[in-house]
């Protein structure tokens, strides 16, 4: 396996691969959530499971708990989103399906000062938290060691989520953002025939789809300006993600039904209709799957499946095992490493090797990765 060193910005982007609560809260109001018993300190154990794994890093004085002003550290300035370097230029809120709709808006990442002259290749974020919260601000993290590095630019959009309207509005509005990209690939200096998506769990379900999906007319939507433009991606990067709805364990009201607006335990043929695996061909890109291999959300299996279905038709695809790992949150930094190794493979046609060894989770994070709940 090639190894590289990993730069501090990827070790922060490995320790941020969930995003199941969003950074956008008032001061004050998330901590009073994680104080449980009142103290006015927050312990490792009543932080959520989700976050466990970034306690070292917001417990600054290192004295075993969070205190208020350590809290309020960690949170982004600007009301949700992570602090942005002077190196990168931001447009945010860019409206690409032609609405006032905030949650069909997305934030691109451009760096100031690129490596290259030549148009760059482009990363887009899809966010997870069950289809139904989350948004755009908490993906800098995962674009931003590719941005800041000067070789890419990168995305983070916003899609409605299911309280606002059911399926398939949501892979119409990921569809309708790439279309966008794409048609104003020229204006941002963008290369159009280099985009690749990445998401987590939610987020990994919908980037999966729009890699298989591509030139599927039921699931293109004519959201914006821009319908008759591709909204094929270059690869894809899927981190947890549900890729056969007919194989997870469904309820009446649970997530997946909530999504699809039907009940999936009695309508497997809608279910079937919204998962990445119906859609395999060989004209799909190339996959590359991270997965724990104890997600106690998100079975193991669903990345299972759908890698082994692409590789049968002959599409690269490559899956590598978090071994004991659970529902993001890995805390290593080279799960980031193997993503950048698949982007500068694929965007880049650098002459790397993206290997399938798997993963090993850090002792210390085991078990708190494996509790984490939510998608």
């Amino acid at each position: 396996m090639l190894r590289q060193r990993v730069p501090a910005a990827l070790v922060v982007f490995g320790l941020s691969l969930l995003g199941v609560e969003a950074f956008g809260q008032q001061p004050g109001e998330r901590f009073r959530r994680w104080d449980a018993n009142g103290d006015g300190k927050v312990s490792r154990e009543e932080i959520p499971p989700w976050f466990r794994g970034q306690f070292d890093e917001i417990d600054a004085n290192k004295d075993g708990a969070i205190s208020p002003d350590e809290e309020q550290k960690f949170r982004p300035a600007g009301g949700g989103q992570r602090r942005v370097p002077d190196s990168v230029r931001v447009e945010r809120d860019l409206a690409y399906a032609a609405s006032d709709n905030p949650k069909q808006k997305l934030d691109l990442y451009l760096p100031k000062t690129p490596t290259s002259d030549k148009p760059l290749p482009l990363v887009v974020f899809v966010h997870g938290g069950a289809w139904r919260t989350g948004d755009k601000s908490t993906g800098y993290y995962m674009v931003a060691p590719l941005v800041e590095s000067g070789d890419y630019a990168g995305a983070c959009i916003s899609y409605r989520l299911s309280g606002e309207a059911t399926w398939p509005a949501q892979i119409f509005d990921c569809k309708a953002a790439i279309r966008f990209l794409r048609a104003n690939a020229d204006k941002f200096h963008l290369d159009p025939d280099r985009i690749g998506v990445m998401g987590n769990s939610a987020g990994g379900h919908l980037v999966a789809l729009l890699g298989t999906s591509g030139g599927v007319a039921e699931l293109e939507g004519t959201l914006g300006e821009n319908s008759s433009v591709s909204s094929r991606v270059t690869c894809v990067v899927d981190q947890f993600g549900d890729t056969d709805f007919t194989l997870r364990p469904g309820a009446p009201d649970g997530p997946v039904s909530k999504l699809l607006g039907v009940d999936v335990t009695k309508d497997k043929a809608a279910a079937l209709a919204a998962s990445p695996i119906k859609y395999v061909s060989k004209t799909c890109p190339p996959f590359l799957f991270i997965h724990g291999t104890e997600d106690p959300a998100v079975q193991f299996k669903q990345s299972e499946v759908l890698d082994a279905a692409l590789r049968a038709v002959g599409v690269d695809s490559t899956l590598v095992p978090v071994k004991g790992g659970g529902h993001g949150n890995f805390g290593t930094p080279e799960v980031p490493q193997r993503v950048r190794q698949f982007f500068d493979k694929h965007l880049r046609g650098q002459e790397v090797v993206v290997s399938a060894e798997p993963i090993a989770m850090p002792s210390n994070n085991a078990s708190n990765s494996k509790k984490a709940p939510g998608q």
